[in-house]
């Protein structure tokens, strides 16, 4: 195979397919976890290996050396991070924002897999997403558990008898505790009046049902998104751009029936101008200038209202934010701290409400 004409071409795949054999066995046995990265790790450290004198060694050692640059190693490097039971320190803000990407499991799918991933491979992402999310999930119940009654214990009478000692609980996330609070007071609390933001979105659900015509939908939809855009903001340029944006989507069925599939298309062009629209054009200028003007917290809400109205078009947002982390994996975090701070909170904020249930 290595002497063959088509070599730098099917070797790839081949020393690839093999590392994932040996992946797809050891992540099903605790045990044999920790080898996964010990096994990547391999191919970091090639100048560590004796440089061999034959023909067919020198040839392998050059084959192996085009396989660490290719996007098969990259995802294998990234599935390493995940499995790495001994994470990189996260309070450096030098850390570059790609070893950080075992606290995102909703990337794994667009990050861990690549063109030529078997069944199999496919299954074990999953399989690493699940017990990764429920690990997430569990420690985040459990510290607003711990939050919770912490609160409860300072509004307390001093009078009152002593409770047991509340054991601290880690904070999961990369959030201060301030931020923490807002978060769950945003995401789990009332935000407009009495209204959940899925309440909220279960009114304008409700609304549209009996809107006639597409194009009616549309104007609907840009009073639902701006109404939680601080006005200042909002009336500069943003609500401008949004309402030609909207205006502007699918103009040959502006009317017709309004229907669940053009309502999955609306939102979808519409996280692709709120995020980013593709890796092949990865401008994200709207995004950055959403969080410089609004902060993470509120952009996240504006994010979590299109989710909301359609859950078809969550997996199209963790593409996008997949499409931003490719973009910025070798940067380091103090360079893009809003990514890390929106990414963190999409990641947590969006399952808030399913953590808090579990309390």
């Amino acid at each position: 195979m290595i002497s063959g004409k088509q070599a730098e071409e099917e070797f790839q795949f081949f020393l690839n397919r093999c590392c994932h054999i040996l992946i797809n066995r050891w992540q099903l046995q605790p045990d044999f976890q920790g080898a996964i990265p010990q096994l990547v790790g391999l191919f970091e450290n090639l100048d560590a290996y004796r440089m061999a004198y034959s023909r067919g060694a020198r040839r392998l050692r050059q084959l192996v050396q085009l396989f660490i640059q290719t996007e098969q190693y990259l995802t294998l490097r990234r599935l390493s991070q995940v499995m790495d039971e001994i994470p990189p320190e996260e309070s450096s803000n030098s850390q570059a924002v790609g070893a950080l990407i075992q606290r995102y499991p909703y990337l794994y799918e667009h990050c861990l897999l690549s063109e030529d991933s078997s069944y199999e491979h496919q299954q074990t992402v999953r399989q690493i997403r699940a017990r990764i999310q429920q690990r997430f999930e569990l420690d985040l119940a459990g510290y607003v558990t711990y939050q919770v009654r912490c609160d409860q214990a300072k509004r307390r009478q001093p009078q009152a008898a002593p409770e047991k000692i509340i054991h601290p609980v880690k904070n999961p996330t990369l959030l201060s505790d301030d931020e923490f609070r807002n978060a769950v007071r945003e995401f789990v609390g009332k935000v407009q009046g009495c209204y959940t933001y899925r309440d909220i979105a279960q009114s304008f659900l409700t609304h549209s049902s009996r809107t006639s015509l597409y194009k009616y939908f549309k104007d609907d939809l840009y009073e639902y998104l701006t109404a939680s855009i601080d006005s200042s903001y909002g009336k500069r340029y943003f609500n401008d751009r949004l309402y030609k944006q909207l205006k502007n989507t699918l103009t040959l069925s502006d009317h017709k029936q309004l229907n669940e599939f053009l309502i999955v298309r609306t939102c979808s062009q519409l996280l692709n101008f709120l995020v980013v629209e593709s890796s092949h054009q990865p401008n994200h200028y709207i995004f950055v200038d959403l969080i410089t003007n609004l902060g993470a917290t509120s952009t996240t809400g504006i994010l979590l209202k299109v989710v909301l109205l359609c859950s078809k078009v969550k997996p199209s947002l963790e593409k996008r934010f997949s499409i931003l982390f490719n973009h910025y994996e070798s940067a380091n975090r103090d360079g893009v701290p809003w990514l890390i701070i929106h990414r963190l909170g999409l990641g947590c904020k969006l399952r808030m409400r399913k953590a808090e249930a579990r309390v």
